[in-house]
């Protein structure tokens, strides 16, 4: 069994050729496609989050908003880059919208990947203290973020407030308890899934890993799980952590899948450059669904993980990419398993 939910970059373009054409349409239609992914029975709805970009930048209202419409699916990112974050504000904003949503929340969180502008924190109001680095800054910001969402008091009240005080160091309003176990490191490395663990966080890992050593990438990815759950337990953690794999996957059951995708299954990854490293692109799947069983079954990183992020081709609109859902959902996971 895992848990099956999809992930949307929330891209849209003033195109003819593209159903999401404004914020607005990508922030509703982000609304609607939860809705009809938990109507399917899908267990999340994932956001990516990029600044400076036409895409999801800022995901707590979003969040908040599908809490509201929705009972049981779960809600996440994957991820919000750290470098852009008061952890403080950031950690008001996920306790608010924790509870709107009844507990459903899962965060993921990262340093964040290449940026749409040069240094684009800084325009936010983030420098990394003389002597580091932005990646610093961003695991900086994470230790404030998750020492705040424990719920202690931290900050010395106002002996004379607007309204009374509980007793006490004053902490974060509005708290969220559970919320602190339930946030996700989006690891690139195997280096850095291992941190994750140490961190107490839950793993997420991508379509791609900013190393490459020559395996193909589903082990590679097997290899980055094995090592973050062996640094789990040697942490000593009292609680057992999730980890989550994204793929793009698309079972060709119509004219329409086979139109969009019929020729674009790609069964080799990628080497590239990223950063100015080496890195590995996980492959996509697009066949009929006894052919994506077959291929499937044979993906490593996928078996080794509890949850599984679809990433969706967002500007197709809600109807198709639910139809996406629903057909992996009923011609492809029950016959892996994972229903």
């Amino acid at each position: 069994m895992k848990h099956i939910g999809f992930i949307s970059f929330g891209h849209w373009t003033p195109s003819v050729h593209s159903q999401v054409r404004s914020a607005s349409d990508a922030l509703l239609q982000s609304i609607d496609l939860a809705v009809a992914a938990e109507e399917l029975g899908a267990d999340g709805a994932y956001f990516r989050v990029h600044h400076f970009a036409r895409q999801l930048g800022s995901p707590f209202p979003l969040l908040a908003a599908i809490g509201a419409k929705t009972s049981k699916i779960e809600i996440g990112t994957g991820v919000i880059d750290m470098r852009y974050e008061n952890p403080l504000y950031m950690a008001e904003d996920a306790g608010a919208a924790d509870l709107i949503s009844a507990g459903r929340l899962q965060l993921g969180i990262s340093r964040g990947s290449p940026e749409q502008v040069v240094e684009g924190y800084r325009y936010f109001g983030y420098e990394p203290a003389e002597g580091s680095t932005d990646a610093e800054m961003a695991r900086t910001h994470t230790d404030v973020f998750l020492e705040v969402l424990k719920g202690e008091g931290f900050a010395q009240p106002n002996p004379r407030p607007m309204f009374p005080n509980p007793p006490g160091l004053l902490r974060i309003e509005p708290h969220s308890p559970g919320l602190r176990q339930r946030i996700w490191w989006g690891a690139g490395t195997r280096a850095t899934a291992e941190w994750t663990a140490q961190k107490g966080m839950n793993l997420m890992s991508s379509t791609l890993l900013t190393e490459d050593t020559g395996v193909p990438f589903h082990q590679l990815q097997a290899e980055q799980i094995q090592r973050f759950r062996d640094a789990w337990a040697s942490a000593g953690h009292d609680w057992t952590p999730r980890v989550s794999v994204s793929r793009s996957i698309f079972p060709l059951v119509d004219e329409r899948d086979h139109a969009y995708f019929g020729g674009q299954g790609d069964d080799q990854d990628q080497v590239g450059y990223l950063d100015g490293g080496s890195a590995r692109f996980g492959r996509s799947y697009a066949a009929e669904p006894d052919k994506l069983i077959e291929e499937l079954a044979e993906d490593e990183a996928i078996a080794a993980a509890d949850t599984l992020l679809l990433t969706v081709p967002n500007q197709l609109g809600v109807d198709y990419n639910a139809h996406v859902l629903e057909s992996l959902l009923t011609h492809v996971a029950p016959a892996l398993g994972w229903r």
